[in-house]
Parts: C-alpha cells; sequence; structure tokens
C-alpha cells in the first residue's frame, strides 16, 4: 500500500486523532495507539488496523519508553491540549532533536497559539469559531451543527492526514522532519473555503436558510415521501431543473420561474405535494437513470445494498459483521486493504510492539513485572 513501512505512534484521544490515525492504518502505515495502563476499554471505535501498547505515563520509566518508541518512528500523532506532552518532556523540538526526520502532528482544536491555545471545546464550538457554523439552519431557524463531520473530521482527522503525508513527501526531498500545527477551527474553515470565496458572486447574499444552497431553493432540499422517507433534490442547472419537472410532471408555464425569489415559497408547497403522492421507491424507478439530480436519502440500513454502492463495493463489513464504509479515495495501483479483523483491546501487542523496536524479552518481562506496561494478548485471543 502506498504509505507501507512508515511508522507512526498515535496517541490515545477522541473522534478527530483516532480517524487520523485509521485512515493512514487504511493506507498502509503501521499505526501503534499508545494507551494508558489505567483503562479498562479502548473507546477508539477508528482502530481498524492499529496496534495497542499500553504505558504507564504517570512513571518515569513509560515516559523514557514513550520517547524510545517515539524517535525509532516517523510520525508522532498527539491530541493532547497544548502543554501536555511538554510537560512530559516529549515535546516537538525534544523529539526533533533526537530524530531529526521525525514528523510531529499536534492536532488540537484552536492550534498551539492563540488566546484560546489552552481552551477547552468540542466540534460544535470550533465550527462556531470558524464562520461556518453561522451558515447552517433553515431559515429563522438557530444555527445547526451537522453532526461533529466538519470541525472533528473533516477540518480535523482529514486535514490532519493531508498534513502528515504532505510533510512526509517534503522528506523525501530535504530529509527533514518537521512539526504540524492542525488546527480545527482553521480546519473547519479551510474545509469552508467555496463559501468564503464564494461570496462575490452573490451566493450568500441572503440570511441563513434563504440562498440557493443552504435550503432557501426549493431545487436544492429534501422531500418526503408517502412512506415517510425522503428525496434529495439538487436541480441547479436549468437542464437538470428541467428533467426535475418532468419526472414530477408539472408544466414549467405554469410555475413560477426557477430563479424567482417570491416565487420560491409556491414551488416549495408544489413540490412538497408532489413528492408525498409516491414512495421513496417509486420515485427513485422514475428519476434513476435521468439527469435531474434527485436521489433518495439512503438510511445506514440502505446504503450498502443500494445498487450503485454494491456495484462499487462502497462499504464493507469486518470479521464481526459490522459495516463501515471502504476508505477513500481508490488508487488503481496501491489501493487501500483495510484490516477486517476485530478491533485491538489495550495493551495486545505491547510485547509484539515492543520486540519490534528492539527490546529483548528480558527488558519487556522486566517492564511488565513492574508496570511500566501492560500486555493484554491472552485476553485478547479469548
Amino acid at each position: 500500500m502506498a504509505l507501507a513501512g512508515v511508522r507512526v505512534i498515535e496517541l490515545a484521544g477522541l473522534a478527530p486523532a483516532p480517524f487520523c490515525g485509521m485512515i493512514l492504518a487504511d493506507f498502509g502505515a503501521k499505526v501503534i495507539r499508545v494507551d494508558r495502563t489505567k483503562m479498562a476499554t479502548a473507546i477508539d471505535t477508528q482502530s481498524r488496523g492499529k496496534q495497542s501498547v499500553a504505558i504507564n505515563l504517570k512513571s518515569t520509566e513509560g515516559v523514557t519508553l514513550l520517547r524510545k518508541l517515539c524517535v525509532q518512528s516517523d510520525v508522532v500523532l498527539e491530541p493532547y491540549r497544548k502543554g501536555v506532552m511538554e510537560k512530559l518532556g516529549l515535546g516537538p523540538k525534544e523529539l526533533l532533536k533526537e530524530n531529526p526526520r521525525l514528523v510531529y502532528a499536534r492536532l488540537t482544536g484552536y492550534g498551539q497559539t492563540g488566546t484560546y491555545a489552552t481552551t477547552a471545546g468540542h466540534d460544535i464550538n470550533y465550527l462556531a469559531m470558524s464562520g461556518l457554523l453561522s451558515r447552517l439552519g433553515r431559515s429563522g431557524e438557530k444555527p445547526y451543527a451537522p453532526l461533529n463531520l466538519l470541525a472533528d473530521f473533516a477540518g480535523g482527522g482529514l486535514t490532519c492526514a493531508l498534513g502528515i503525508v504532505v510533510a512526509l513527501l517534503e522528506r523525501t526531498k530535504s530529509g527533514k522532519g518537521q512539526i504540524i500545527d492542525a488546527s480545527m477551527v482553521e480546519g473547519a474553515a479551510y474545509v469552508g473555503s467555496f463559501v468564503w470565496k464564494s461570496r462575490r458572486l452573490g451566493l450568500w447574499d441572503g440570511p441563513k436558510g434563504e440562498n440557493m444552497l443552504d435550503s432557501g431553493a426549493p431545487f436544492y432540499d429534501t422531500y418526503q415521501t408517502s412512506d415517510g422517507k425522503y428525496m434529495a433534490v439538487g436541480a441547479i442547472e436549468p437542464q437538470f431543473y428541467k428533467q426535475l419537472l418532468k419526472g414530477l410532471e408539472l408544466d414549467a408555464g405554469k410555475l413560477p420561474d426557477q430563479m424567482s425569489f417570491s416565487g420560491w415559497p409556491e414551488l416549495r408547497q408544489i413540490f412538497t405535494e408532489r413528492f408525498a403522492s409516491k414512495t421513496q421507491v417509486e420515485w427513485s424507478r422514475i428519476f434513476d437513470g435521468t439527469d435531474a439530480c434527485v436521489t433518495p436519502v439512503l438510511s445506514f440500513d440502505q446504503v450498502s445494498s443500494h445498487p450503485h454502492n454494491k456495484q462499487r463495493a462502497s462499504f464493507i463489513k469486518d470479521f464481526n459483521g459490522e459495516e463501515s464504509p471502504r476508505p477513500s479515495p481508490v488508487l488503481s495501483r496501491t489501493p487501500a486493504e483495510p484490516c477486517l479483523a476485530s478491533d485491538p483491546v489495550i495493551g495486545e501487542h505491547t510485547v509484539e510492539v515492543l520486540q519490534e523496536y528492539g527490546f529483548t524479552s528480558a527488558e519487556i518481562n522486566q517492564m511488565l513485572a513492574a508496570g511500566v506496561v501492560v500486555c493484554n494478548a491472552v485476553k485478547a485471543k479469548l
């Protein structure tokens, strides 16, 4: 795979960093998650393909061990607030002195500088600070955060993975690593670059929820079907809008003009009533194969069985039968090959990883006896 041979130390955290680590693992990197020894169960649901080492970081020996793992790796992925790693003596400046080729990725909400650098927050806070949240939601309603997708995962984990891959690529020319300061506020804002840079086109002149792409336009919205499901409509261009009206059996001459803002409420009412007259399956049959830009809103239970997704094998099942999306994008020569084995339990690979990093059996046994590390390999096999 594309990242084969890259060793990553991922310090256990929540949501964004584990997603970043999973991306790297899916594309071939050896990702070693460093867990705390006192944790009973892993809270990382994105640990596909990773290994787990449990280290007691409250002990001097544990910190020393982590240092050795970090400086012998290509990437360190750190999700803590500013200053945590420095208190352990494991900040990027210290580690890069020992390994100048190290790529040290710091994934935080507000970044490593600024007045909020040490402040707690979550996706909704970062999204608010990015400016994007002010544009999300229907007209007359309060701003609405779409799950925790935009800041945590798009602006956080995915953007951080891009930074790591770019730094690894640059290292092939310079021979040097570097520090990645991945801020979820800035990452979310960057993901929203189109919104920022298209303001001059007049796409966002109206209040929230009253513009073409934010549920203001009746031809860019969702509609309930007679069986309580939904269809998504994105018929913006005139030729696509014409196909939409044809499928709905509506006469354009008897309707308000598509781009007449004053006519949008009437159009929305007509579309609402028409979509409510048939089931989702019936509308899918009508619009499939057309350029009306109308698709069913698929549930998690439906998505893998849809003919298009099924043909592309867009969703995979692990050995436990749990379904999830296939890694994306698809590479022609070195595609991702996601691990389908069960997620690792805390400390499952402690001995195996330490051996790979050059520790002897005697040294490992000594660390196990002293509680510096914990191994749950036997438990994992039961």
